[in-house]
């Protein structure tokens, strides 16, 4: 008899969100746990990484990535334990890191997974040693280009992309200013991550405070919040300044058009008059030929404590929902990894 139960614990997507997520959009469902055949490998979730991206793959919007039907399990990054193997080079017991989304259980032929050994903390490889770090690894490194003494600045300073590029840019002797939201993040931030300052955006004063912080301008703002946020850096982009983006998360509930404020032209004439540089990309493009230097650099910066993560856990699969949608209204404090089990 297997030494696991006879079901699995799934969440689903019950419903298209219209704006932001709500409960009634997500469905936990309990299904049988299937027996793997040869060459196959059953996977127990141990952690499953919550991130932004999520919200776009539940709308049928245009996008890198099909979306997910209604019915379909959601999906995300899992550290998984291999609890029942008849797959040559995997063996029960092991740790693994693979994609298979919000469910305890799931069957895979081992294709698309990569081995953890003795990691000392496996949901690292969620977080500041897998995508999000990557993320920060290639906004900063690649496309920013930082030169010692420059002004960053990091949106969403005190999530799992934003504080490991600020404390990346640190590394490379930038000035680096963070934005996050609230007091304790900032707090945060500054005192234990190292940045030079950082600000709260939720501040009514947010934008002069900023101009303050940067009193030689920014030359590199990686986006990933859009908004008031991006409305408040614009001025203040220096002439070649670089600008990854990577999401807008301030944007990813809205439906039809916008009633904010067409500030197009004005975005148009700064890229032009100053010369402004900025680049969107999808990190899964650049796994082939980026990946190994990332994980060797970041795997010695970790090492060494000089780059530092927090992590917000939550415990049980019924519990990703409410904590996916606190992810998109900002109330999560650091990266969110759901410990699905023990």
């Amino acid at each position: 008899m297997p030494q696991y139960p006879l079901l699995n614990r799934r969440v689903v997507l019950a419903h298209r969100p219209d704006g932001a997520p709500l409960p009634r959009d997500f469905r936990l469902e309990e299904v049988a746990i299937p027996a793997p055949s040869d060459g196959q490998l059953l996977l127990q979730t141990v952690y499953l990484s919550l991130d932004p991206y999520m919200r776009g793959r539940m709308s049928d919007a245009a996008s890198y990535a099909p979306p997910l039907a209604p019915g379909d399990v959601m999906v995300g990054g899992t550290v998984s334990r291999v609890v029942d193997s008849r797959h040559p080079q995997f063996r029960k017991g092991e740790l693994v890191l693979g994609f298979d989304g919000w469910q305890e259980y799931a069957l895979s032929d081992g294709s698309d997974l990569t081995r953890l050994g003795d990691a000392a903390h496996p949901s690292y490889a969620l977080s500041v040693l897998g995508m999000p770090g990557f993320t920060a690894y290639h906004a900063l490194l690649k496309i920013g280009q930082p030169i010692p003494g420059e002004t960053v600045v990091v949106a969403a300073a005190s999530g799992a992309v934003g504080s490991v590029l600020g404390q990346i840019g640190k590394i490379k002797g930038a000035r680096v200013i963070g934005i996050a939201g609230g007091a304790d993040k900032c707090r945060y931030v500054v005192d234990e991550l190292g940045f030079d300052a950082c600000l709260d955006r939720r501040d009514p004063d947010f934008a002069r405070k900023l101009a303050e912080a940067c009193p030689d301008g920014i030359d590199i703002y990686h986006e990933s919040v859009g908004g008031a946020v991006f409305d408040a850096v614009l001025p203040l982009l220096n002439d070649h300044a670089r600008v990854p983006v990577s999401g807008s998360i301030a944007h990813y509930n809205e439906t039809g058009v916008s009633s904010a404020p067409d500030r197009l032209p004005q975005l148009l004439s700064a890229l032009v008059f100053r010369r402004i540089r900025v680049q969107g990309f999808i990190i899964l493009d650049h796994y082939a030929d980026g990946y190994e230097e990332f994980q060797r650099d970041m795997s010695e910066w970790v090492a060494a404590g000089r780059v530092k993560l927090k992590e917000d856990v939550v415990a049980g699969i019924e519990n990703a929902p409410a904590a996916f949608i606190g992810l998109l209204e900002g109330c999560n404090f650091g990266k969110v990894v759901v410990r699905v089990a023990d």
